[in-house]
């Protein structure tokens, strides 16, 4: 069985439901036998991965690793299935997804400035709209709810 010793993405890249995980050198390096044999990307260099169903897409992609002058070639299916890879995938969406939360706590924060920001400028507007209308009771009415803790 292998082990993967390190499993670290250069980088990464969404597309709507994908998330493409690219490895370099001295990114990803794997054990087999007691020796260390480090990847190097002249084939495959990226894991591809649904987030809807979190299955890997491209099993057909192949993994080289070297150590000196000898080279493991894997396709992505069979390095699944003789390592511990599962382990490292888990851990780096882990990763994305809790990233992917606090980038949504963010957005959703400057959202709700927003809307706020806005709904001060209507109210705004609604006083403005009541003073050119001459309306006197609409004037008082929004002017009241203004001081009660509304806008």
């Amino acid at each position: 069985m292998l082990h993967v010793k390190l499993m670290k993405p250069f980088y990464t890249k969404k597309e709507d439901h994908l998330i493409k995980f690219v490895f370099a050198y001295q990114y990803f390096s794997i054990m087999k036998d007691d020796e260390l044999f480090h990847f190097i990307p002249v084939e495959g260099k990226e894991i591809v991965v649904n987030l809807n169903t979190f299955q890997v897409e491209n099993l057909s992609e192949v993994f080289v690793f070297q150590k000196g002058n000898r080279f493991i070639r894997l396709p992505l299916y069979q390095l699944l299935l003789v390592s511990d890879i599962h382990t490292h995938l888990q851990a780096i969406l882990q990763e994305e997804r809790a990233g992917l939360l606090e980038v949504n706590d963010q957005a959703k924060q400057e959202a709700e400035e927003a809307i706020h920001f806005l709904e001060k400028e209507n109210f705004n507007r609604m006083i403005d709209y009541a003073l050119s209308e001459r309306n006197e009771e609409m004037f008082h009415h929004l002017l009241e709810e203004q001081q009660n803790g509304g806008l």
